[in-house]
């Protein structure tokens, strides 16, 4: 069945299980609606819905770059062609604001707004359809402007597909692609990375640089205050207690 040479496929590249499973749950969804509309026979409708994705044992490692890591990587685009200053925003997309990548494959140009005096990414929908706004550092929004202002940009979303040829080739980049522009540079670097680890990034070096978590969770989208305390991965210090910083006397 072309499904199953498809998921084999995905393994030969070491594609991650969950990215293997999020895809095939699409094809499965695809084919069921397929059927249901006369498209496509029941019965090859309910040969691919047998398709099961991979087991994933045990949890995923936490992964996080440095500041110097991550300078490393915003630094890695060759700015000269159009690919890499695309590829640059990106990147400064996800350490300095902490997307994730489904957001920032239809984030647009009017998203980026001014607020109080800074530029701030406005009517983000993230997980369970939550609106937020999350702030931009002032390096992320200057390498934005280095991409859409020479491409012509000033409408629509922001991160568009290049041919080889280094021409905008189309309106639109898919999840998929921005994961593997995520690879490629960080491997090429020696620190493999996903999407995700950058977003982990953005706030790992937040709460280092004293961000409020409370403030952290907001531009991540969490709904709650304890999946950011897990997410950055804070333990109880019994050493140096927050009772101890009181200054208080009796």
């Amino acid at each position: 069945m072309v499904v199953q040479e498809y998921r084999a496929e995905l393994e030969r590249h070491a594609r991650a299980s969950s990215t293997i499973n999020v895809q095939l749950a699409a094809l499965r969804k695809l084919a069921s609606e397929a059927a249901e509309n006369g498209l496509l026979p029941p019965e090859v409708a309910a040969g691919i819905g047998k398709v099961r994705g991979l087991r994933q044992a045990g949890v995923r490692a936490r992964k996080w770059l440095t500041r110097d890591q991550a300078e490393q990587l915003l630094r890695a685009p060759d700015v000269s062609r159009a690919k890499g200053r695309r590829d640059q925003a990106l990147l400064a997309l996800f350490v300095g604001c902490g997307l994730l990548r489904s957001e920032l494959s239809v984030l647009s140009v009017g998203q980026i707004q001014q607020r109080d005096g800074r530029w701030v990414i406005v009517d983000l929908i993230g997980k369970g359809q939550r609106v937020r706004s999350v702030p931009m550092s002032g390096w992320a929004k200057a390498a934005v402007d280095r991409w859409t202002e020479p491409a012509g940009i000033t409408e629509g979303r922001i991160l568009r597909a290049i041919n080889k040829a280094d021409r905008v080739v189309s309106d639109r980049i898919t999840p998929q692609s921005i994961f593997e522009i995520v690879e490629r540079y960080s491997r090429a670097l020696g620190i493999a990375v996903a999407p995700h680890d950058l977003r982990r990034t953005f706030a790992k070096l937040a709460h280092r640089g004293q961000a409020p978590v409370e403030q952290i969770q907001l531009s991540l989208g969490h709904a709650s205050l304890q999946t950011t305390e897990r997410y950055l991965g804070l333990e109880q210090d019994l050493v140096d207690a927050p009772c101890d910083r009181l200054g208080v006397q009796i």
